[in-house]
């Protein structure tokens, strides 16, 4: 017996059959990539998960992860209440881990074998060659590419491959609008350099992470050519930034001449009378900041690489600009995105990150070894 179908149901059929193969040579396209991805990857001695499932699972049986970061501790409840919505199965702990001495002591440990608590840590600027030398040889740039793990490539490091930046520096000038006219309010760096701000009238720290990443786009010789003018001028010298900024907005100092934009906004929250004022200035020093990495003898390894892809997830990043203002990362759609969208920048990534120490010592040098000194008016 002849059946006839519709003339519908035919270009119907026909319509899922064209759709079928379209599938079929995508996935026949991706999992060749896949499979090369994880062969190359392991020809350089790094691990490579082909599925989330994969590292899902693993971290199941791990049950637990243990961080270590900069972020403010403000950051990390929400961080780990909405690691645990994605993750009920894995008990998560953040620790602070902050100043120079702090993470030489953790290197010292991770260098002896006794650092075994912790999962993953932050590669901080002034031992960020040392720190990738004690991280687990995951490839989280080809996991990032091929879509197994779910963060922005841009995030990691390119030559390291496995250590991942969460967050952003965007560094800019701090004021009490109380004591400083409108009209003298800088609009340019080179502003700091004119005779009424001559003589104590502004802080400047003596840990110049903003300076050094100026060079990273002006060079060395303009940057510490400004550095020995600033030295002239007889700042305030000044460490840190959040009890910088709680001097300016009460009117003991006037204007920070370089700081952390988020730290400025952070203070200035807390400032019911809006004393304090933060202002970008072009070319604006940007950098990366909270680069996490997974340990090297880390007891729960997948736990780890989901809680860097949870902070660099949409839900991590909100969590960090929710708590800690303007600081998510420049590759994200945060406040930092729109902070800088059309604004020229220099930024100091990957490419040149590992100039920092150099250049901060070079600024030191330039500023003349200066020392942190005590606040006055």
């Amino acid at each position: 017996m002849k059946i006839t179908l519709p003339f519908a149901w035919v270009v119907a059929g026909i319509a899922l059959g064209v759709l079928l193969l379209s599938f079929g040579a995508d996935a026949a396209t991706v999992a060749p990539n896949l499979a090369a991805a994880k062969k190359d990857a392991e020809s350089k001695g790094f691990t490579f998960p082909t599925s989330h499932d994969e590292i899902v699972a693993k971290a199941k049986k791990e049950g637990k992860v243990r961080v270590l970061s900069s972020l403010e501790s403000e950051s990390y409840k929400p961080m780990g209440e909405t690691f645990k919505k994605k993750y009920p199965f894995i008990d998560a702990r953040m620790d602070e881990i902050s100043g120079t001495e702090a993470y030489q002591r953790f290197l010292l440990e991770l260098k002896a074998g006794t650092a075994r608590d912790f999962d993953t840590s932050e590669a901080s600027s002034d031992f960020y060659n040392d720190s990738a030398a004690h991280s687990m040889k995951f490839d989280i740039l080809g996991m990032a590419q091929q879509g197994v793990l779910a963060i922005n490539p841009q995030m990691v490091d390119p030559n390291y491959r496995n250590l991942v930046s969460v967050a952003t520096t965007v560094c800019a000038i701090a004021y009490n609008k109380d004591r400083v006219p409108p009209q003298q309010v800088p609009d340019k760096w080179e502003d700091f350099l004119k005779p009424e701000w001559k003589g104590r009238k502004f802080v400047t720290d003596v840990r110049p992470q903003c300076m050094a990443a100026m060079i990273a786009g002006m060079g060395e010789e303009w940057v510490l050519n400004y550095a020995r003018k600033i030295k002239d001028q007889e700042p305030v010298w000044v460490r840190g930034n959040a009890r910088v900024m709680t001097a300016i907005a009460i009117g003991d100092q006037a204007i920070h001449q370089m700081t952390f934009r988020n730290s400025c906004f952070r203070e200035a929250r807390k400032n019911s009378a809006a004393s304090l004022q933060c202002k970008i200035i072009e070319p604006t020093p940007v950098y990366m900041r909270e680069i996490q990495y997974v340990i090297e003898n880390a007891p729960h390894p997948y736990a780890a690489l989901l809680f860097i892809e949870h902070m660099a997830s949409p839900e991590g990043q909100k969590v960090i600009d929710d708590n800690e203002p303007v600081k998510s990362s420049i590759y994200g759609d945060g406040e930092v995105a729109r902070a800088i969208k059309g604004k020229k920048i220099i930024l100091n990534d990957f490419k040149t990150f590992d100039e920092t120490p150099k250049w901060m010592k070079l600024v030191i040098e330039a500023y003349g070894f200066p020392r942190e000194e005590k606040q006055s008016k």
